[in-house]
């Protein structure tokens, strides 16, 4: 007969509720990291800072990086910079703490447990971050993983990345040039007539798509969601009711403003130039 004593396996899965929020300053921020790394450097590794909200979401505001060397079997982490750091940081946002660790590069390595276990002592529970620079898919994919244990009675045997919910939320200036990021190569950077042909036409696109979803609502063709439904109405009170006239009055003027700033920066530039040239000249008389 087989023994009544058995060896049961545990896994510990994390609650299915927690998830991650991105400030987009992070994402540019490890791209930076990432563009003036060391020649001999593969990939960049950092800690994030930010908190914990009251839902359980890991909110990230803040990263810097921390200098590494990293082989096939082992990480060398300069813990004096990475401690001097925080508290160079904690002296302008007391409010934020470590909440996990970035890298570049895509998904996770064998090299990331090791770093992964360096900042489980720093933090309970800390979130993975990783942002792809090498564009594997052909865009810079941005993933969260946090760990979960695989133990042996008392004994824990491994522990394994589990991917969980990344939210990025970014105003539309931040959108634009997330979006140029994204895309492997750019002829140019789009000026600020480009960019808000392409907020336009964004918002067109919504528009349309929100007309689509209420005639299929009001046909029967869809199941209406209460959701959904509250947005679109949030949304319609939200915008002031004025006249066409007043509306256009209001862009005109807004517009008057924006080159008359353009003009006297303009302005400002050529003096400058001017005042730099005949500094030089007096020098060489």
């Amino acid at each position: 007969m087989a023994s009544a004593d058995q060896t049961v396996l545990q896994f510990f899965p994390l609650s299915t509720s927690l998830s991650a929020k991105v400030h987009p300053l992070v994402i540019f921020n490890i791209c930076d990291c990432f563009v003036r790394r060391p020649d001999q450097a593969e990939r960049v590794i950092g800690t994030l800072l930010g908190s914990v909200l009251p839902d359980g979401t890991v909110d990230i505001r803040n990263s810097y990086v921390v200098p590494h060397n990293e082989s096939s079997d082992q990480v060398a982490l300069d813990i004096d910079y990475h401690h001097n750091m925080l508290s160079s940081h904690q002296k302008v946002n007391p409010k934020e703490v470590i909440v996990g660790w970035f890298s570049t590069g895509f998904g996770v390595t064998g090299g990331s447990a090791l770093i992964h276990e360096f900042y489980s002592r720093e933090v309970a529970n800390p979130v993975h971050l990783t942002v792809d620079t090498g564009f594997t898919n052909g865009e810079a994919s941005i993933k969260a993983f946090v760990s979960i244990n695989l133990s042996l009675g008392d004994q824990q045997l491994a522990a394994q990345f589990q991917e969980i919910p990344l939210d990025l939320r970014m105003v539309e200036a931040e959108r634009i040039g997330f979006d140029v990021l994204k895309t492997t190569t750019v002829d140019k950077l789009p000026t600020d007539m480009e960019g808000m042909e392409a907020t336009m036409e964004r918002l067109l696109a919504l528009i349309d798509d929100t007309y689509k979803y209420v005639d299929d609502v009001v046909e029967g063709r869809v199941a209406p969601d209460n959701t959904i439904g509250r947005f679109i109405s949030e949304s319609v009170s939200s915008i002031p009711k004025i006249s066409p006239s007043a509306f256009d009055k209001l862009v005109n003027d807004n517009l008057q403003d924006q080159l008359l700033l353009l003009y006297l920066s303009s302005i400002t530039r050529t003096q400058l130039s001017l005042a730099e040239k005949l500094n030089t000249a007096a020098q060489i008389l």
